[in-house]
């Protein structure tokens, strides 16, 4: 299959470099993984390729920069790959440029052969409860954009100095993700490229318990294995698990004999929940609580009504869904009160749309075949295509998957622009000017872009204020700060 896979790539792109001697200016929006991979497999269809790639921040690198937790260092060294691709001189970036707002996906059209919108998801989906709105109810996205010094949220006023417990509702990597920052000795952190302000904050942290919510049981658990593993095994934390709760069904096992992670998941927590010998330690001791079989119903208020005072928790049973063929969980009226001021919801990214283009507000998609973004109203008998324009990442396959999924998602969006190009849905156009037009036209609006090489100089900067501290680097969050390293204030 692999090999396959490997065949029908490879005849595409030998495919695109035939068909694009005439040199073809393409678009891509979003500078994460989807963008990148998406831009090298364009790249090395043919030297005619020119591709820009426009980005809202100054930095690019989008989930790398912004989402991999600073504790985890070697899965952003991927950003090597990323940063030899954008030193192409067929490749141009444009950071600092926010499409819908300083340049239309219309006008991004009208100065392209081909638009690849790859922009991630910048939102998150709702719960729907009453109480949702209160101070101190965030997404976890939020959270994680706060430690990792996302111009967005870094002002977050996340308060842990006067907490002893945080809920986290979800169980899934990026719920493990903020439980782990949570629990993990501060001192842990200090060589990372933490936020400092997340740093200050969680040296001066009370926060001793932190519970990870979740609707079904331990055997839907959606956690991978290895994120799990890295959180049950942190120094000093106690882990809390009802034996009641690890007890299955049938149908729990039908699950796990198809999923072998959900079984290894599954046997690491029933380890967790052994008994241990008690071990004496130094200084005060944290605890991990997993509460399964509960779904948020409502956020209590505090007493003043400025904040959040807990969370009421409804019990769940599982029921086969005919539908799916799997569990689903079915409130049974029963509810408990956890008390709590901070709440952080890990629920699901969701992608936002941008004015003209298509879109699945349900399922936070662009409505896609192959990449291919489907004109409006859609048809299952005769599908049109909007012509030269795709999705790529999560905006066309939704918030799933991890940085390598992006890799096989890029080459499936390359396949469809090839085949797109032959059968004539759009073509290389004189008037589509690309990076020229492109230039001529932010300079006109008086929009100060960063080129790859600006971001080298912000880099620098980064790097070596980092190093000053025993860090990586330290991140220049607002935008004044990064225009002035790269000379552009």
């Amino acid at each position: 299959m692999w090999a396959s896979s490997v065949r029908r790539t490879s005849k595409a792109l030998s495919c695109i470099s035939r068909a694009y001697r005439r040199g073809l200016h393409v678009c891509i929006v979003g500078s994460g993984p989807a963008g990148f991979y998406t831009a090298d497999k364009l790249l090395k269809s043919s030297d005619e390729v020119k591709v820009d790639m426009l980005e809202r921040l100054p930095a690019p690198f989008g989930l790398v920069r912004s989402g991999v937790a600073p504790d985890h260092a070697e899965t952003k060294i991927v950003i090597n790959q990323f940063t030899k691709i954008a030193s192409s001189s067929q490749l141009g970036f444009f950071g600092n440029v926010h499409v819908g707002k300083d340049i239309t996906l219309q006008e991004l059209r009208s100065l392209y052969d081909v638009v690849v919108l790859a922009y991630g998801a910048e939102s998150d989906n709702s719960l729907g409860i009453p109480g949702e709105s209160l101070p101190g109810v965030f997404s976890a996205r939020e959270f994680v954009w706060w430690y990792n010094g996302h111009p967005d949220c870094a002002t977050l006023p996340v308060e842990l100095q006067n907490l002893d417990s945080v809920v986290v509702l979800g169980q899934g990597n990026v719920a493990i993700d903020v439980a782990r920052i949570l629990l993990r000795p501060v001192q842990d952190l200090r060589t990372t490229d933490i936020a400092d302000h997340a740093l200050e904050a969680l040296h001066c942290s009370k926060v001793s318990k932190v519970y990870l919510v979740g609707r079904r049981g331990p055997a839907q658990i959606a956690c991978t294995a290895k994120e799990l593993r890295e959180l049950l095994g942190l120094k000093g934390v106690d882990v809390s698990i009802q034996q009641s709760d690890l007890v299955i069904t049938s149908q729990d096992e039908e699950e796990m004999k198809a999923s072998r992670i959900h079984r290894r998941v599954y046997d690491l927590l029933c380890k967790a929940a052994q008994p241990k010998a008690s071990v004496p330690l130094i200084g005060s001791k944290k605890e991990l609580r997993f509460i399964f079989f509960r779904q948020p119903v409502r956020f209590l208020a505090s007493e003043d009504g400025q904040g959040v005072a807990g969370v009421q928790l409804e019990k769940t049973v599982l029921q086969m869904d005919a539908g799916s063929g799997q569990q689903r969980a079915i409130g049974t009226g029963v509810v408990e009160n956890l008390s709590t001021g901070l709440v952080l919801k890990s629920v699901g990214y969701k992608s936002l749309p941008l004015e003209g283009l298509n879109f699945d507000s349900k399922k936070g998609i662009v409505p896609n075949v192959g990449g291919r973004v489907l004109k409006a109203p859609i048809s299952d008998t005769d599908p049109k295509f909007e012509p030269g324009l795709y999705v790529a990442g999560w905006l066309k396959r939704g918030p799933t998957g991890i940085i390598g999924t992006n890799l096989v998602c890029a080459e499936e969006v390359v396949i469809s622009i090839s085949e797109d190009f032959k059968s004539g849905l759009f073509s290389s156009h004189p008037s589509h000017t690309g990076n020229v037009g492109l230039q001529e036209l932010l300079m006109q609006r008086g929009i100060r872009f960063v080129s790859f090489a600006n971001w080298q100089e912000i880099n620098a900067l980064e790097i070596e204020e980092g190093a000053k501290k025993g860090k990586p680097r330290e991140k220049l969050i607002s935008l004044p700060e990064a225009l002035k390293a790269a000379s552009l204030s």
